[in-house]
């Protein structure tokens, strides 16, 4: 039973698939509508600001380091895991937005995208200017799935009694 708007009974949503919620964004992907634009500035805006916050953060860890007095080799080797990894991470979640990533690959790589947290801030941040972030990948499916509905619809339309029989 769907749930109706008390006018004349008529259903409250449209009938056939519904749009895939994205995060921070819901279904305003779909019309561009309720803020989109300011949702995709204010969270470029906020992807950067915690990318910059990350930065601070590394730096911080990297003069603990120095402070200790570990050695350089252990300062550089810190250097470029979190270049290698931010790169990763960003590779990764880049190309998560234009296709559905491979579970197991996701599992296997959720250590190396939180070592590199700052390359996948930074791909969010710059996939804000075009999209949100994984709204191609989203609408691609949502149009496919709208369309193989209307061709069902239109095949199912008519009264099955004024169908002819075959002999």
């Amino acid at each position: 039973m769907s749930a109706e708007n008390g006018k004349n009974g008529i259903p409250d949503t449209q009938a056939g698939p519904r749009p895939e919620p994205l995060r921070f964004y819901g279904t305003t992907w779909v019309n561009h509508d309720d803020g989109y634009a300011a949702r995709r500035a204010g969270l470029s805006v906020g992807s950067l600001a915690l990318a910059a916050a990350a930065c601070l953060v590394l730096r911080v860890a990297y003069q603990g380091l120095q402070i200790a007095d570990i050695g350089s080799f252990v300062s550089l080797l810190m250097i470029v895991m979190f270049a290698i990894c931010s790169a990763l991470a960003f590779r990764h979640t880049w190309s998560g937005f234009t296709s559905r990533p491979d579970p197991d690959r996701q599992a296997s790589m959720r250590g190396l995208l939180a070592i590199g947290f700052v390359g996948s801030l930074l791909a969010y941040f710059f996939r804000t200017f075009t999209e949100a972030p994984g709204e191609k990948l989203h609408r691609a499916e949502y149009d496919k799935a709208r369309e193989e509905y209307e061709k069902r619809t239109i095949r199912r339309s008519g009264n099955p009694m004024k169908k002819r029989r075959r002999k």
